[in-house]
């Protein structure tokens, strides 16, 4: 039996209680190499039979931008434009041909194959879910994030996966965040309002 001590409370409160959404930042540069180890955590998080489906599109240089900048909600545009890097996250609506890799030891693959429903639906809840290990990632090597739906997906997905199987599911901005431009943070349900043991 696998036992692991709980983290600290400085560990939680950088994960989950002081963590904040951000919508400014600092200019420091990220490199590629933070990039990649925020990947590498990212990466080790749980999916449906192991499918990864979500695909990571690190957007940083000035060009990048001015191709994303379209496909952003008018609110959006200074916060990217401004942030050090903004992650577009897809899913791969063909990640079941990776299957034979990824989950050896079953005929995962079948499960999906002429199944666009099934492969939909799986392929944008899991990358779903491996957005949110990568902001649980980035928090945990010191960075901060600001995920954002406020963008066209169909705008994006000409500017950046034209002619490929990956559809654009969410915005990150990452860098160092500026805490003097937060908003006090926003209510939060208690366990009894949504919660119950049953």
């Amino acid at each position: 039996m696998t036992s692991h001590a709980p983290l600290s409370d400085a560990a939680l409160n950088q994960l989950f209680r002081d963590a904040r959404t951000y919508s400014a930042f600092d200019p420091t540069p990220i490199s590629d190499d933070e990039l990649k180890k925020i990947f590498e955590l990212t990466k080790m998080g749980p999916t449906s039979a192991n499918q990864n489906p979500a695909r990571f599109l690190f957007i940083r240089s000035a060009e990048a931008k001015a191709k994303l900048k379209p496909a952003l909600a008018a609110g959006n545009v200074d916060k990217t434009m401004l942030a050090p890097v903004t992650v577009l996250v897809g899913y791969d609506l063909e990640f079941y041909q990776h299957m034979p890799f990824l989950f050896p030891h079953a005929d995962a693959k079948a499960w999906f194959e002429g199944k666009p429903d099934v492969i939909r639906a799986s392929s944008s809840m899991n990358a779903t879910l491996q957005a949110a290990y990568f902001i649980l990632a980035a928090r945990a090597l010191g960075y901060d994030t600001g995920p954002m739906t406020g963008f066209s997906a169909d705008v994006a997905d000409e500017a950046f996966f034209a002619g490929t199987a990956t559809k654009s599911l969410m915005l990150i901005n990452l860098g160092h965040g500026d805490a003097s431009k937060l908003m006090p943070r926003l209510p939060r349900f208690a366990f009894d309002q949504v919660a119950s043991i049953i």
